[in-house]
Parts: structure tokens; C-alpha cells; sequence
């Protein structure tokens, strides 16, 4: 029997050493917002699983049990400590403007700080209703207080959800009354911590857009900001793949790049295109650039601006270096959506004009508007694309469908130029076979194509 009891209190003593310790919420969100408060600088946060902190502290683990407990243990086995009780790196670590959330208290601090917002959110609402009823002076206080309580928890709160609206836009209509310079720039920098582990956050992209609408026009380094946020995009596109939401922010801030920063842009994203070639995001990128320039020539007074020929000359570069890389990447279809985008860009503003689809930018004289020689080097690039090796290597097929459909689509739109060279190759079969043997199912292209001559 005393062998029984000694086993039953041993079990005991096992189940509480399990037993997982958590300081009540309410304390837990003060912590973590004290933090936020003494460091301002916080660039990134992320969520370390428990095992972890003793690694970063360089200590040895810490131990709950030394703690007494100030509330009953509720049902589902959760002690409860406040957290004054414990020491503060146990669920938070912060060192070097980078911060840490244990994964233990993810849950109840986001439903300490999502209840305390939505509290300071319904107060800020009712005040901002009595403003409009009576003197505004009677409530200025208490309404500046709610304020402060409406930001601290909803900057909490967004760390843990960064998707909630809600905060998101109780921010804005604060931001949108102060309209402090120095709180627009605390916005960016909060934005910025939240995409750190959030990269994919759209309501964190579209609310840094909002924040440089409110300050363009009024901010003498607009261009500055423009700049890092190019360099925010490139950072994180690098450490999450198709990141479409961070390339569409960028795409959507060439309108405020002057032309020497667009020009910039396009030589700087040369390089991590040409090593991220199935991205097809940063080839829009490029192709939001290239627009730019065009619309930028067709409509500047500016005598130093980029003149038509420079603007040629970059198009052709672009032509031969996107044909160097399907040569060397076999099968990516990104690079020949932006090959296509590139040949409609040349017929609609570079061909010569004897083509009758020339724009106002056309040259007959340059090599670069030639229509002869921009066929010639399309059809070779159709010709080298085509060859399939004697191996099972799938991408050559997917290469000569992309060539193939390519050729066809370019006929269809200068049926002149490419009528005689087709004709030719209707002689043979070799493109009708292709069609056939690669992709039945697109074999029709070929019969569609045959009406244009």
C-alpha cells in the first residue's frame, strides 16, 4: 500500500514538471509592449519554440517550478504565473533590434492584445461621435489617451495577425488627424517588422502604399524612401519565392522614380533576373521599367532625358540578352512571355514604317528598327530552339512548343514579314509536324496561321 501511494505521488510529481506554465495574458501583452516601447529600432521578429531560448540567452534553462502559483490550474492543465514572477527572457527575447516570441504564448498574448484593441477601438469610436456633438475641448484628453491605447495595442496585435484589417485601418484614421511626419515614418518602420515574418502580408503592403501617398508631396527625401523600398523588395523576394504581392508594390512605385532612378532600376534587376529565371514576377518588373521609359520619351520636355536612340539601343540589349537566356535555361516559359512583350514593344514604337503598325518613336535608318534583321534573328532563334536532342529531357520539348507558338503568334501579327519565311517552312512541314508531334492540341495554330498569306 505505501509502495502504491509512493508511485501515485511520483506520477504526480512527473505530471506538474509537464505541465506547461503561463503567465496570464494580461501580462504577458505589457511585457511584450514595454519591449516594443524601450526599442523602438526592432527591424525583425520571429517565433522561437521554447527549447530555443536557453540557446540564445547562453543560460541554462530556465525552470517554472522554481515559481509558486498564484492561480488555480484550470482544466486543460495550464499553470498560471504572473509574469512580474518570472524573468523577462523566459517568453521574449530581444538583443540587437531583432525580437523573439516564444511559441508557448503566441495564443494568449494575441487574445490579450486583440481583446485590448478592440476595447481601445470601441472607446476611440464613441469619442470621436462625441466630438461631433459637443465641445471638442471637454474630450481632448481622454480622446489623445484612447489614441495612444489604439496604437500601442494594435501594433501588438498586428504583430501577431498581420492581416487584420481592422488595426489596420484604426491606424490610418489616427495617422490620417495627426498628420505627424514622424508618425508616418514609425508606420513604415512597423509595416517593415510585420513583413519580416509576414513577407506575403497584402494589407502590410497596401498600408506602406497609403503611407507614401500621404507623405508624397510633402517629403523632401521621397526619392530616398522610394529607393529602400526597391531594396526592401529585392531583399525579401529573395528570402520568399514568388512573392508577387512584394514585386506588385514595386511595380506600383515606379511612378514616383525620376527617369535616371527607372534607368537605375532596370540595370540593377538585370542581374537577380538573369539568376531567378522562372520568376516571372521580376520580368514584369522590367517590363513596368521599360513602359515607363517609353511614356517618359513620348511626353518629357526635358532635353536631357533619354533620347530615342538610347532607348532603342537598351530594347535591342534586352532582346539579345533575353534570347541568351533561353538558350541557356531550356523550357522557362517567363522568358518567352517577356520575349513576346519585347517584340510588341519593337513593332509598336521602333519598327520602320513601312510596316504600317509604327509608332510615334519608328527610325528607318538604324539597325536596331530594321524589320528585316528583327525577323531574321526571330527565325533563328525558332531554328536553334526547335532542335531536340536524342535524350528524354522534357524541357527541350516544352522549348520547341514555346518556340513554335511563339513564331506562330509573331506571324500572325506582321504577316508580311514573316508570310515568305513560313511559306517556306509550309513547304517542308517541319513546324506543322512539330505542332503535331509535341502538342496535338495546339496543331490547330497551324491551319489558323495559313489564312494570313
Amino acid at each position: 500500500m505505501a509502495t502504491s501511494n509512493s508511485n501515485t505521488q511520483s506520477l504526480e510529481r512527473q505530471s506538474r514538471s509537464s505541465t506547461p506554465f503561463i503567465p496570464v495574458k494580461t501580462d504577458l501583452l505589457s511585457q511584450l509592449e514595454n519591449i516594443l516601447e524601450s526599442d523602438p529600432l526592432i527591424d525583425e521578429v520571429g517565433f522561437i519554440h521554447p527549447s530555443q531560448f536557453a540557446a540564445l540567452n547562453g543560460e541554462a534553462p530556465s525552470v517554472p517550478s522554481l515559481f509558486s502559483r498564484c492561480d488555480p490550474q484550470p482544466a486543460d492543465g495550464i499553470t498560471l504565473f504572473h509574469a512580474s514572477e518570472f524573468a523577462s527572457d523566459m517568453f521574449f527575447w530581444n538583443r540587437e533590434h531583432k525580437l523573439g516570441i516564444s511559441t508557448l504564448v503566441i495564443l494568449p498574448l494575441y487574445t490579450a492584445a486583440k481583446d485590448a484593441f478592440m476595447e481601445a477601438h470601441k472607446q476611440y469610436t464613441m469619442l470621436s461621435y462625441l466630438d461631433g456633438q459637443k465641445d471638442q475641448s471637454e474630450t481632448a484628453t481622454s480622446h489623445d489617451i484612447v489614441e495612444s491605447q489604439v496604437m500601442k495595442h494594435s501594433r501588438a496585435l498586428l504583430l501577431l495577425s498581420s492581416d487584420f484589417g481592422t488595426a489596420w485601418n484604426s491606424r490610418k484614421h489616427v495617422l490620417s488627424k495627426k498628420q505627424q511626419f514622424q508618425m508616418f515614418m514609425d508606420e513604415m518602420l512597423l509595416s517593415s517588422l510585420v513583413l519580416s515574418y509576414s513577407p506575403k502580408s497584402e494589407r502590410a503592403w497596401s498600408h506602406r502604399r497609403w503611407v507614401i501617398k500621404m507623405i508624397a508631396g510633402k517629403c523632401p527625401n521621397l526619392l530616398e524612401i522610394v529607393g529602400r523600398e526597391s531594396e526592401l523588395v529585392k531583399m525579401l523576394a529573395e528570402n520568399s519565392k514568388m512573392n508577387y504581392r512584394a514585386w506588385n508594390h514595386r511595380c506600383w512605385l515606379v511612378s514616383y522614380m525620376p527617369e535616371a532612378q527607372v534607368l537605375h532600376e532596370l540595370q540593377k534587376s538585370r542581374d537577380w533576373a538573369g539568376l531567378h529565371v522562372a520568376d516571372n514576377s521580376c520580368f514584369h518588373y522590367r517590363t513596368r521599367l521599360l513602359l515607363r521609359m517609353v511614356e517618359d520619351l513620348q511626353h518629357s520636355q526635358d532635353p536631357n532625358s533619354l533620347s530615342s536612340a538610347e532607348l532603342q539601343q537598351l530594347l535591342k540589349e534586352e532582346l539579345d540578352w533575353v534570347g541568351s537566356l533561353i538558350m541557356r535555361y531550356v523550357g522557362r516559359e517567363a522568358l518567352w512571355l517577356h520575349r513576346r512583350f519585347l517584340s510588341v514593344l519593337w513593332m509598336k514604337y521602333f519598327a520602320t514604317c513601312d510596316l504600317n503598325i509604327s509608332g510615334p518613336l519608328c527610325c528607318e535608318s538604324t539597325d536596331i528598327c530594321d524589320s528585316s534583321k528583327f525577323v531574321d534573328n526571330e527565325l533563328k532563334l525558332y531554328e536553334a530552339c526547335t532542335i531536340i536532342p536524342d535524350n528524354d529531357f522534357e524541357d527541350y520539348h516544352t522549348q520547341a512548343i514555346y518556340s513554335a507558338t511563339y513564331i506562330i503568334w509573331l506571324a500572325k501579327r506582321m504577316p508580311e514579314s514573316f508570310g515568305v519565311e513560313l511559306q517556306k517552312k509550309a513547304e517542308d512541314g517541319k513546324l506543322k509536324r512539330l505542332l503535331e508531334k509535341l502538342c496535338p492540341g495546339k496543331s490547330f495554330l497551324w491551319d489558323s496561321l495559313t489564312g494570313h498569306f
